[in-house]
């Protein structure tokens, strides 16, 4: 088979996806260099992997194919002992793969968190799936902001406690997003990952490859409502404070998992603060 140096596997997904769509190569290549590729190794890239597609050859699963778990990043045991913290495992599910955990944060931390994310909340987004660019829909109904990775000595605390938490360098991770729901507030069921067939994935794919992992911190008990739910399992996760949840959802062979749909249910009474940490393939950046 021709083998591409340079191209990550996401790039490769990206690409075969939308050969089979029948996509012009000349957008593709366009689309490649709006994501910082030279055009003539873009080029070359699409050429070679439609050139394996037409003799049948192939490195990769197809899409199409069934998810195929593998081992789990975080450590088995109902009690797992960090460097500067002990959490509890509450449960494990392992196809999807999720893991709650309690007292991943403390009260103060999260009291903390909450109050540096209130003086620049703004109104959430999502990613286009076209674009590429960020935008508010009515999907989304709740305000955030964002932490840089190492901002503050609160985030590079956290930072190192999920590093070692999920077994993940700091760097393959992206900052931190807070979101703030006020009653009434949503998140409709959508997947974390990016769709490499979307155009708008992209630039995102470029900047560190798939993400792979989530790990969402609840920073408040919420009164009612509130809770992360997954539809095609049949699970919701109740928002109690320093509780964490981590579900995973692309394997070492760039499949994604559809059974991470989930979701954020309304907020009833109260409030919501959560903390959401994105891991990537690679080194993330921008």
């Amino acid at each position: 088979m021709t083998t591409v140096d340079g191209v990550q596997p996401a790039w490769h997904d990206w690409i075969v996806t939308n050969l089979r769509r029948g996509c012009n190569r000349q957008s593709m290549i366009e689309s490649m260099v709006q994501a910082q590729f030279d055009a003539a190794f873009a080029s070359t890239c699409i050429e070679c992997i439609a050139k394996d597609m037409k003799n049948g050859a192939s490195s990769r699963l197809s899409p199409s194919e069934p998810y195929r778990y593998e081992a789990g990043r975080i450590a088995s045991g109902n009690i797992i002992a960090l460097s500067d913290f002990t959490v509890k495992v509450a449960f494990r599910l392992n196809r999807p793969d999720v893991v709650l955990l309690e007292g991943f944060m403390s009260n103060a931390e999260c009291d903390e968190l909450v109050a540096l994310s209130r003086q620049k909340l703004l109104p959430s987004t999502i990613v286009d799936p076209q674009s590429g660019d960020t935008k508010i829909i009515a999907a989304r109904s709740s305000e955030g902001t964002y932490f840089q990775r190492g901002e503050n000595e609160l985030v590079r605390r956290l930072e190192r406690r999920m590093s070692e938490l999920m077994n993940w360098p700091v760097e393959r991770g992206e900052g931190i997003q807070i979101l703030y729901y006020r009653v009434g507030a949503e998140y409709r069921p959508h997947f974390d990952y990016f769709p490499v067939q979307d155009p708008g994935s992209a630039p995102h794919l470029a900047k560190g490859g798939q993400r792979v992992a989530t790990l969402v911190m609840y920073l408040n008990d919420v009164a009612d409502g509130g809770g992360t739910f997954f539809p095609n399992i049949g699970l919701n996760v109740t928002p109690l404070c320093g509780s964490a949840l981590y579900f995973a959802y692309a394997n070492s062979m760039s499949q994604v998992d559809p059974a991470t749909l989930h979701g954020g249910s309304p907020v009833l009474a109260g409030e919501k603060w959560i903390a959401t940490k994105w891991l990537r393939q690679n080194q993330y950046g921008g």
